[in-house]
């Protein structure tokens, strides 16, 4: 008889924005009346950019004749939108990434839970504490993470680096060495960052103890202060030991549109293999790539226009963060995040746990956020609010917080 893969069976509950559907879905059911709000989820709602568009119907046009037909895409990704990356997002800032060291995804989120695949089930894994929840569960998935503990609500296997109003909400180095780390700057749900100097400390360090570091920089394109860093590369020595989840979702507005990228040097290596090598194969075994049509408005978004309409639309979001950071601190909210990220991390009211607050806030004020909980341990007492709704529903549902 078949068996599954037990593994999955020790995921408690259900994926955290699965459960908050539930959850929104039953209260509207019981409440048509009610309009809600939602600053949840990190989803974006603006449209895709004018030239985004163009160069996505161009691309269409190109898919109807013989002469521009194209079938599967290299295994990489096409060179035209690999090389915009290397230039602009790496070259640019005086960082030795090359075309060729960048795979083309669907998403960061399918890469940062894909790349554990290439290293072996006995590597330790470090986490932020808050943290994006699929860095976790897919080591779970893969057996990597030991046994859970309802009451801690911690991985036996799983080295937890506290992110705490205390520590700035930045991780502090672990005092058991790990073998994988997993970094996000700006954070995801924090909103925190870490400078040049500090991130430097960790490619130092993952360099003397033999560990590499997997670092999510979905949110880089909207940093404001100077002295934090874009990418990890900007960093001495990151090419020996950094891979790099890059994501079009958040900058460009491709969450419905679906493209990523990794990228992964060629010195980066476990003994004699590059991992590069290890990837490649991976990717080209269980990958078809993103459709040409994808890649192209991907293109788009380095083009003169693209820059200047992203730029337009990243402002948009971080004006409404700016509006639920000055609103909440006006209410009496212990507030961070929100300047170089689009998410507001405020402690909870009147000792409730985050999950009460969720459902507080659903009832009262018809607004749906992310329990901090949702998040991890440390997470407890902390709650999630998103810049990515309309300006608009972002200002009204600040109002109905105020009011509460």
């Amino acid at each position: 008889m078949f068996r599954v893969n037990e593994d999955y069976l020790k995921l408690p509950g259900s994926y955290l924005f699965s459960m908050i559907g539930r959850k929104v879905a039953a209260f509207t059911q019981a409440n048509p009346d009610k309009k809600i709000i939602r600053l949840g989820i990190g989803d974006v709602t603006q449209p895709l950019a004018p030239a985004i568009i163009e160069s996505l119907h161009s691309a269409v046009d190109e898919m109807a004749h013989a002469e521009t037909f194209r079938g599967y895409a290299p295994d990489l990704g096409y060179e035209f939108l690999r090389k915009a990356m290397a230039e602009n997002d790496y070259q640019s800032k005086g960082c030795e990434i090359k075309a060729d060291e960048i795979f083309i995804s669907d998403g960061a989120k399918c890469d940062s839970g894909n790349i554990q695949e290439i290293f072996a089930k006995d590597n330790k894994i470090a986490v932020c504490d808050p943290v994006y929840p699929v860095y976790v569960d897919t080591n779970v998935m893969a057996g990597r993470t030991g046994s859970y503990d309802a009451g801690t609500e911690t991985w036996s296997d799983v080295i937890y680096m506290p992110c705490t109003k205390e520590t700035d909400f930045a991780p502090e180095l672990p005092k058991e060495t790990p073998d994988i780390i997993y970094l996000c700057f700006p954070n995801n749900p924090t909103g925190s960052t870490i400078t040049k100097p500090q991130l430097q400390e960790w490619v130092d360090y993952a360099n003397k103890v033999g560990a590499v570091i997997i670092y999510d920089a979905a949110y880089e394109a909207y940093i404001t202060e100077k002295n934090v860093p874009h990418t990890i590369y900007e960093c001495v020595g990151a090419r020996t030991c950094a891979i790099e989840l890059r994501s079009f979702s958040k900058n460009a507005g491709f969450t419905g549109v679906r493209l990523g990228a990794t990228v992964i040097p060629k010195d980066l290596k476990a003994g004699d293999v590059m991992l590069h090598s290890l990837w490649a194969r991976r990717h080209g075994t269980k990958y078809n790539g993103a459709p040409y049509i994808v890649q192209r408005a991907g293109e788009a978004v380095y083009s003169e226009a693209g820059k200047v309409q992203l730029q337009e639309q990243i402002d948009y979001y971080m004006r409404n963060a700016g509006v639920i950071y000055k609103g909440l601190k006006d209410a009496g909210y212990n507030v961070s995040g929100g300047v170089n990220a689009p998410y507001i991390w405020l402690e909870t009211p009147k000792g409730m746990t985050s999950w009460e607050f969720f459902d507080y806030l659903l009832e009262k004020a018809n607004v749906v956020g992310t329990p901090g909980s949702g998040f991890g341990p440390s997470g407890e007492g902390y709650f999630r609010l998103t810049a990515f709704g309309s300006y608009e529903n972002t200002a009204a549902a600040i109002e109905r917080i105020k009011a509460l």
